[in-house]
């Protein structure tokens, strides 16, 4: 640690003037789309999605690259990377005035982000100059510096009036270098930068504070004081003009009321973090906003009380002056429970500033973002303006109670055992729940107890797998009914609707298939499973409003990618639990059965929207607008809310029921090693083949038949292959483990390519309409072969890692080759699933431009044949051909 007895106070004031200064600047060109955008608005003629997103950009990209700058710091100079970060944004600002479209406006607001990501460096920098008794304060100063979304509200209309948006954004430009460059010229290094350099801590160490849940709950915290207090900064104008009919002055005046002290006052906030604790100070912030947030939430109400002999009248509602003293207040609290929360930082984790800083912050700047579409969506739906208090309510009341309890329980532990809690005690994994001794192999173990405990995990895994895989295909049920119900979305965004959960389910398996050995398999599927809670909720709303902006339709496609992500989890987890004579039979049980949440989507949810299932609790129908069935009543939103209890009946059964294995656990960096095995890259153009055509499929059909044969009503059978699909995924697992995995492959591979060539057949050509049901056929046996080809070719990856483990430590360590092997072969199998997961996507992609290149989709057949083939002859020459290898 910096030894701050050799640090003159002089040097402290310079550092934190400068920084100060500096992050006053980076705040100020962060908020400059809220003034140049109404501009930019009518120059350009953008809609107000298109605005949106514009704005909500630099929000976004500010609060992601908080992660990444903290971790910067933490390992170089502080100076050099405020600096650095400073000339950049100013950069980006430039190319704004220069951009001539759209679409490079929004890649300068990419980098215009930067500057709200500064928040992180000045943080890190300037708690290095400072001891502990007085960081504190000194962080109370330099975040005051968020005062300059009042300067850009102040100066930038000046600006704009005189030299337009182009010219205001140049000013900006040139003011963020030039002080990049001074603040290069004239900070003095970090304090405590050599003596990290000498530590020479890998990035493994600098993250390792992340897997604390005690920083996912500081997070929490910072989600309100600080996501609250800038979602309101945006939202109080409209939200006075709109409820009290104040004038663009008027509310502005009342807004700068609560956004000016709510940044100053944190000065103070991080003194009485010093004086009284931090602790202390969290506490009088959450209690003190649920008291105001729940007198604000309050709606005007009249009341009729039938007395005696006559009838008395009175209202109850906040009036303009009420409420502006109590949002006064609101943001005095807030500001200083965002001192407090950044007093604990460098407390507790004095040498990972940055990087802890770093996630705290991010989770606070997206509360920024999402809270302003939340209030949105809270007011078209429920039609109650104080609905935007109502939330913050609910928001700050949970975190207190979750930071009293977690407390409570820290200082109980703290007591009984004479340790320092590190975790949230609520959350960690009880004893009774942890398997210490875990060896299936075993064939007395397996018998007597093995077997048990992992039927009863499988068997809970299947339907959180199940729930997975429905919310993951939602969108595919919700693209066809929109546009009847008054959506007003074009056929391009609804493609982008249809596909982003793809995208972002495979980008995001390839993190959750190394969490398991990192947190455990219950930790893990419970909190995976209630994630999907969050865009089930959401849409529920959203879908009841068809004014709802595209951009939350996009965020909420991306949100319910969460599903496809669960699945590289569920299945590395399950395979830790059985002996490899079993793990065929067992993972194509889960997945398989899982899987049949997609089909579970396409055939329950068109039941669901037909009905108000949920009665008052689900919502007013839309109607729709045109078609054959004009007139009738929607329940879209059902679609999403009918899975809300089943997700939380599985998060606890998930919670209660399963288990974590001890030696399952290992670090990323031990099961990164699958990168370095060719094996691993071969299997993923395999599982490709296999999983990779079962969601492409199943997400192509309903559009491609529609197509080609626009006589048949695509939705009447789209649940009927995918249903298959998965039905047949346990017979591949099976027959994998009595005949071999590879056979099996290649047998199925020659299938699947002699089914495209059979859809060939069917199709329509000129002067033939084509034959659906032989088209519909040749579908059904691409299904199931792809079905049987998830089951086997996952089979293939435990057997192979064990005979490579082997053939590396030599068959007398056969204990050591098989424990090694579980744990590489469930990270490949996450990895591969990952990578097979873009099918999804790839697939009606492939059609899409094959009909814009040939107006067909025989290009795209053709192509898909060529890869069969392909992997036919890659299973063959390494897992299936005589002499093979790895023969599995």
């Amino acid at each position: 640690m910096t030894d701050h007895l050799t640090v003159n106070r002089s040097d402290q004031r310079r550092a934190l003037g400068l920084s100060t200064f500096a992050f006053t600047l980076c705040f100020a060109a962060w908020t400059l789309f809220s003034i140049l955008g109404i501009r930019i608005k009518q120059d350009l003629g953008l809609s107000d999605s298109q605005l949106g997103l514009l704005m909500a950009t630099p929000i976004l990209t500010g609060s992601i690259s908080r992660l990444f700058l903290g971790v910067l710091t933490d390992r170089f100079d502080g100076r050099w990377v405020f600096g650095l970060v400073m000339m950049a944004s100013g950069a980006a600002i430039y190319l704004l005035s220069l951009a001539p479209s759209y679409e490079l406006m929004l890649v300068a607001a990419l980098g215009v982000g930067l500057a709200g990501g500064s928040f992180i460096v000045g943080v890190a920098y300037t708690s290095a100059w400072y001891e502990k008794e007085r960081q504190g304060t000194a962080l109370g100063i330099f975040g005051a510096g968020n005062v300059g979304s009042a300067v850009t509200n102040l100066i930038a209309p000046l600006l704009l009036l005189a030299l337009g948006w182009q010219g205001t954004a140049q000013v900006y430009a040139l003011v963020m270098a030039a002080m990049g460059v001074v603040f290069i010229l004239i900070a003095k290094p970090d304090p405590g930068i050599e003596q990290r350099r000498r530590a020479s801590a890998t990035l493994k160490q600098q993250l390792a504070p992340l897997a604390e849940l005690r920083v996912w709950r500081f997070s929490l915290y910072y989600f309100f004081v600080f996501g609250a207090f800038v979602a309101l900064a945006l939202w109080l104008p409209h939200y006075l003009m709109e409820v009290y009919g104040l004038t663009i002055t008027q509310a502005g005046t009342v807004a700068a009321m609560y956004t000016i002290p709510g940044s100053l006052f944190r000065i103070y906030g991080g003194w009485l973090s010093d004086k009284y604790g931090a602790r202390r100070v969290m506490y009088w912030t959450l209690f003190a906003s649920s008291l105001i947030t729940f007198i604000l939430s309050y709606p005007p109400t009249q009341y009729h009380v039938m007395g005696i002999d006559r009838t008395y009248d009175f209202e109850l509602s906040t009036n303009v002056f009420l409420f502006a003293s109590l949002i006064v207040v609101l943001g005095f609290f807030m500001s200083l429970g965002k001192a407090a929360v950044f007093k604990h930082i460098p407390v507790y984790y004095p040498n990972h500033v940055g990087s802890v800083g770093g996630v705290v912050g991010m989770i606070g700047g997206l509360g920024g973002f999402f809270l302003p579409l939340t209030f949105g969506m809270l007011n078209d739906v429920i039609g109650v303006w104080q609905s935007t208090f109502m939330l913050l309510f609910a928001v700050s009341t949970a975190a207190l109670a979750w930071m009293h309890y977690a407390i409570l329980r820290a200082e109980r532990i703290e007591w009984y055992e004479h340790k320092t809690v590190r975790d949230l005690p609520e959350l960690s994994t009880p004893s009774k729940f942890v398997l210490t001794e875990w060896h299936p192999e075993d064939a007395t173990f397996w018998k007597t107890q093995g077997r048990k405990i992992a039927r009863r995990n499988l068997w809970i895994s299947i339907p959180n797998l199940f729930l997975a895989f429905a919310v993951w295909s939602i969108w595919s049920i919700l693209v066809v009914k929109l546009p009847q119900l008054g959506f007003t979305y074009t056929s391009n965004q609804l493609f982008w609707l249809a596909a982003l959960p793809s995208l972002s389910g495979a980008t995001l398996r390839i993190f959750y298939s190394f969490m398991v050995p990192i947190f455990g398999g219950r930790r893990w599927t419970a909190f995976s499973t209630a994630s999907l809670l969050l865009p089930c909720i959401w849409l529920g709303f959203s879908l009841q409003n068809p004014d709802t902006p595209y951009l939350v339709m996009l965020i909420l496609a991306l949100m319910c990618g969460f599903g496809g992500g669960n699945f590289a989890s569920s299945m590395a987890n399950i395979s830790f639990f059985y002996p490899q004579a079993e793990k065929g039979g067992a993972m194509g049980l889960n997945a398989g059965l899982g899987n049949l949440g997609v089909s579970g989507m396409q055939l329950i949810g068109p039941l669901v929207i037909s009905a108000s299932v949920l009665g008052p609790l689900g919502g007013d129908a839309l109607v729709v607008q045109a078609g054959a069935a004009a007139g009738n009543s929607v329940w879209i939103q059902n679609a999403a809310l009918i899975w809300i209890p089943l997700i939380v009946v599985a998060t606890v059964a998930a919670w209660f029921g399963m288990n974590d294995i001890a030696s399952a656990k290992s670090s990323f960096k031990d099961q990164a090693i699958i990168f370095k095995r060719s094996h691993t890259w071969v299997m993923c153009w395999l599982y490709l083949g296999a999983f990779g055509s079962f969601i492409g499929f199943a997400a192509g059909f309903p559009l491609l038949s529609g197509k080609l044969f626009p006589e048949v009503d695509p939705t009447r059978y789209a649940f009927i292959g995918p249903l298959l699909g998965a039905l047949f995924r346990p017979v591949g697992g099976i027959l994998a483990d009595k005949l071999g995995g590879a056979r099996v492959t290649f047998w199925v591979y020659l299938v699947m390519a002699l089914g495209v060539i059979g859809v060939l057949q069917f199709l329509p050509v000129e002067g033939d309409d084509g034959f659906f049901w032989g088209f519909f056929g040749m579908f059904i046996v691409l299904f199931i072969a792809s079905g049987i080809a998830n089951g086997s070719t996952f089979r293939m990856v435990p057997v192979m890692f064990k005979q490579m483990r082997e053939e590396a430590l030599g068959h007398d360590k056969h204990e050591q080759a098989h424990r090694e092997a579980n744990k590489e072969a469930a990270a490949v199998l996450g990895f591969i699933s990952a990578i097979a997961a873009y099918g999804g996507f790839f697939i009606p992609k492939a059609y899409g431009t094959s009909f814009a290149m040939t107006g067909g989709v025989s290009a795209a057949m053709i192509g898909f044949v060529v890869f069969y083939i392909s992997c036919l002859l890659i299973t063959w020459w390494n897992y299936s051909r005589r002499g093979a290898r790895y023969p599995c």
